[in-house]
């Protein structure tokens, strides 16, 4: 007579627990890697406060877009809101023509100077339609843009109850296990120079999530926080036509790569096409 096969239970029973610690299969314990991410490595750039102010702001991002075409391999580009510096329509319409050759997909983020009014935000949502508070995944990886503005306001803020409201929601829905980046236009590091006043409440509610990146701007200079496992940073502008608030002079961007479940980046600098 055939033996009958082992069902799973009666072979979990037969294992020592060193065994099942090996596995991954003792009560409790995930698998290695389980947070990981379950797809392949790949990279992505991040770049923040753009401030396009006229047509001479057009041959420097052109020259922007060539050098970030050289990186091999970019999955996405992150921008990190002021993408205009007074919310011109055309300033608008001018980045997102400029970016749209870039020949990856591009995510943006509201700044402030994406603001007409403390309450028109019209040029901004009629040239990126859907791009205040959302979600995309990429490769395992759970990427969510935060509205961190309130109007035109440069400092003192607090991130808004809509995007608050829209956060919660989407974090009961959030898989907890996956690496989770925040990007936004507002600083959210402890301490950080003109970041809301509501800060910490946002990053709280990452605290039982695998948040490994939270990426901004609109203070234009570098800095590092951590928040749980997380760098929360804030790079130099990349723009014609501001400086940098801690007065240094390089311009640029994060070249990020995301691989095992954690990110690494590598600031790129920019010398305007020259």
């Amino acid at each position: 007579m055939t033996p009958r096969p082992w069902t799973r239970r009666e072979a979990l029973l037969r294992l020592s627990a060193t065994s099942l610690l090996s596995l991954g299969l003792w009560p409790g314990c995930q698998s290695p890697g389980a947070n990981a991410g379950a797809g392949r490595r790949f990279r992505f750039i991040v770049v923040n406060d753009l401030h396009h102010a006229s047509a001479a702001c057009d041959p420097w991002f052109a020259a922007l877009v060539r050098q970030m075409k050289t990186h091999a391999r970019i999955d996405f580009t992150l921008v990190l809101g002021d993408l205009a510096d007074t919310a011109e329509p055309a300033s608008h319409a001018a980045i997102r023509d400029h970016f749209s050759a870039l020949g990856h997909p591009y995510f943006v983020q509201i700044g402030n100077h994406d603001h007409r009014s403390a309450g028109d935000r019209s040029s901004y949502e009629q040239t990126f339609p859907g791009r205040l508070n959302y979600q995309f995944d990429h490769e395992g990886w759970q990427f969510l843009g935060l509205d961190s503005t309130e109007g035109t306001q440069a400092d003192r803020t607090q991130v808004q109850p809509a995007t608050l409201g829209w956060l919660d929601d989407r974090l009961r829905r959030l898989d907890r296990r996956r690496p989770a980046v925040v990007f936004t236009h507002f600083p959210l590091g402890a301490g950080v120079k003109m970041a809301p006043l509501n800060s910490e409440a946002v990053l709280n509610r990452f605290r039982d999530f695998n948040l490994q990146g939270v990426f901004s701007g609109h203070y234009h200079a570098y800095t590092l926080r951590q928040s749980g496992a997380a760098d929360v940073l804030t790079n130099r502008c990349c723009s014609r036509v501001r400086g940098n608030h801690d007065q240094s002079r390089e311009k640029g961007y994060w070249l990020m790569t995301a691989e095992a479940g954690r990110v690494t980046r590598e600031f790129v600098e920019f010398n305007g096409g020259v």
